[in-house]
């Protein structure tokens, strides 16, 4: 599994909404200002599933990031099965600070670790400055 977090200066309540929400998914579900998330569906609960389209601004690329929720744990736990067969799992945990973001997710194996890693920690800390600002 690779991990990443950080911690956001704001309530859980504030967190959770903001990740789980299509309209507030799509102002950060994407690592550079060059791409963006101009569609987003999620149905949040066990069994429930969600899709984003994440898109070039250029209108060059896009493709759909999807899966099923295996469990939802309000305000604590997303546990999901990716469309591909992978796992990713993310908690959220109060914190003196605000509100600790872990997410845990299995690499696929087109791109190296490394690699992965920081993609996914982009679009986290895009999501942290979203919070944080709004």
């Amino acid at each position: 599994m690779i991990m990443i977090e950080t911690i956001i200066a704001a309530p859980v309540e504030k967190v959770w909404a903001m990740w789980s929400e299509p309209q507030h998914i799509q102002q950060w579900n994407f690592a550079g200002d060059d791409w963006h998330c101009p569609k987003s569906e999620v149905d949040l609960r066990t069994g429930g599933s969600f899709v984003s389209t994440m898109a070039a601004r250029d209108g060059s690329f896009s493709f759909d990031f999807g899966g099923v929720y295996e469990s939802v744990e309000m305000y604590t736990c997303i546990a999901v099965l990716l469309g591909d067969g992978r796992k990713w799992i993310t908690t959220f945990e109060a914190h003196e600070s605000g509100t600790r973001v872990v997410e845990a997710f299995e690499p696929e194996n087109q791109n190296p670790e490394e690699m992965q890693q920081a993609g996914w920690q982009m679009i986290l800390d895009r999501f942290k400055g979203y919070v944080e600002a709004n």
